[in-house]
């Protein structure tokens, strides 16, 4: 097993270097720790992985009812959600099918309903079913008044996507896949194989996989590809304490428009009630600060679409950016002469399609000449709980009483264990920041945001925390 965050890198060139360490390019190294001839390297311009999009979306499991038919995406999405349904349920992360309902709030949204109910048929998603007024508000009491109708989609669920990006790294470092952290590429030539000049020195590998998210095109270009641009698309939400969780029973989507779907209200698995994202293309890779307007017109929506959630506490703002390309499709393509696979413009839906996703390339890398030889499947692992419709540690007696640490909480707001704090640090792929901690853990994720436990915490992880 082999994590890196500084020092020089291995000088033997690898057979595969896969750039970026969100949960597409976890899954790709995943996918390809499979084959245990290859030598492979993950890549990381940031100290964890999962730090950019993948850390910050609306944490769904998308049917991919609403896909564009026909294409690569829809096509990887529904393969990608059985395919993680099925990895969640044996690995231990947290999914629940609580469904959507896409409500119309006037009649040109509600004509538009049977058409989206085609196009699921058209998905192969054969589940909706149309609403009246009458059904949906039996369904949801407290939806704002004036809802005309929904379709509703019982597979839609809701997912921890921290623990599924860390599964996949955690798998891949096992198998023999060496992460290497605060990686930066600033560099890429490729005279004989391809060679990565980066922020920690110089790596060559014979194969390169471009997962780099936000700045997937930039490294296309300097490949010599000028397929799509990345314009980073600014999702703002808001976080509704567990108080608020009661007031929806399934996950509320607006009708899509071609910006995406929209401001959407949806429980996740911690327990809380997300509203949002906003939509706002800007040109900084980097803007991910929450605004006064952004928030505002959260508000705004959400006081139609579910009134009393708006009275309710905010327990912490945040915003992501999506790599919107122009493109209705994910921009995945293979350059063989190249030995170079370029994976980009994957937006939300890209952590349902992972898994598929990372099937799909692996594909494209052996039709390009990538000898992928015998498969060998990775041990299983067991990731800890962070959902609450399921026992957390705290809530064990049989745990606590093989080890007392998992019933002294440190985060009383999350009801977090110093034995889970202990375990993530102690982990494959160990927190190297307070913020990839709370992603292991949830711990300073709760109402007091830190207030009562930060010190705690703080102490714990830099006593225990690996250089």
């Amino acid at each position: 097993m082999s994590v890196t965050a500084a020092g020089p890198l291995p000088t033997a060139p690898y057979d595969v270097a896969v750039v970026g360490a969100g949960v597409v390019g976890c899954a790709i190294a995943r996918e390809l720790a499979r084959r245990p001839r290859l030598r492979v390297a993950l890549v990381e311009a940031q100290d964890d992985v999962g730090q950019g999009t993948s850390k910050a979306n609306t944490a769904i499991l998308h049917t991919g009812f609403d896909a564009a038919p026909g294409t690569l995406e829809a096509r990887l999405v529904r393969e990608g959600y059985a395919l993680l349904g099925a990895y969640a349920a044996g690995s231990g992360i947290p999914v629940e099918r609580v469904g959507a309902l896409l409500v119309a709030w006037d009649e040109e949204q509600l004509a538009a309903l049977p058409r989206l109910a085609g196009k699921a048929e058209r998905n192969a998603y054969h589940d909706t079913a149309l609403l009246g007024p009458g059904e949906l508000y039996a369904r949801e009491p407290r939806l704002g008044p004036g809802a005309l109708g929904a379709l509703h989609v019982p597979g839609e669920s809701i997912i921890c996507p921290w623990t599924t990006t860390l599964a996949y790294a955690t798998q891949a470092v096992r198998s023999g896949v060496d992460l290497h952290l605060n990686t930066a590429v600033r560099e890429v030539s490729s005279p004989d194989g391809h060679v990565l000049t980066t922020s920690r020195g110089t790596l060559r590998a014979r194969h390169l996989v471009n997962a780099a998210g936000l700045h997937a095109d930039t490294l296309d270009r300097a490949l010599g590809h000028e397929d799509f641009t990345v314009t980073p698309r600014r999702g703002q939400l808001l976080v509704y304490d567990k108080l608020a969780r009661p007031l929806v029973r399934h996950i509320l989507l607006p009708v899509p428009t071609a910006l995406g779907k929209g401001v959407l209200v949806a429980p996740t698995v911690y327990g809380n009630v997300l509203l949002g994202p906003t939509a706002e293309d800007l040109h900084d890779k980097r803007a991910t600060g929450s605004t006064a307007d952004g928030t505002a017109a959260l508000r705004e929506q959400g006081r139609r679409i579910l009134p009393a959630l708006v009275e309710e506490e905010v327990t912490a703002v945040y915003a992501g950016l999506r790599a919107a390309t122009g493109h209705e499709d994910y921009r995945i393509t293979a350059h063989p002469g190249q030995a170079y696979v370029t994976v980009g413009g994957i937006r939300s839906t890209g952590l349902t399609a992972s898994l598929a996703i990372a099937a799909h390339v692996v594909g494209l890398l052996a039709d390009g000449g990538l000898d992928l030889g015998p498969v060998r499947e990775p041990d299983p692992v067991t990731m800890p709980n962070l959902g609450e419709a399921f026992p957390r540690p705290y809530q064990r007696p049989d745990l606590i009483a093989a080890d007392p640490e998992y019933g002294t909480l440190v985060c009383h707001c999350e009801r977090v264990s110093r034995g889970e704090i202990r375990d993530a640090l102690a982990g494959t792929v160990p927190p190297r920041s307070l913020e990839g901690l709370r992603r292991r853990t949830r711990a300073r994720s709760g109402r007091c945001q830190g207030f009562y436990c930060g010190a705690a915490v703080r102490d714990l992880f830099e006593r225990g925390a690996r250089p």
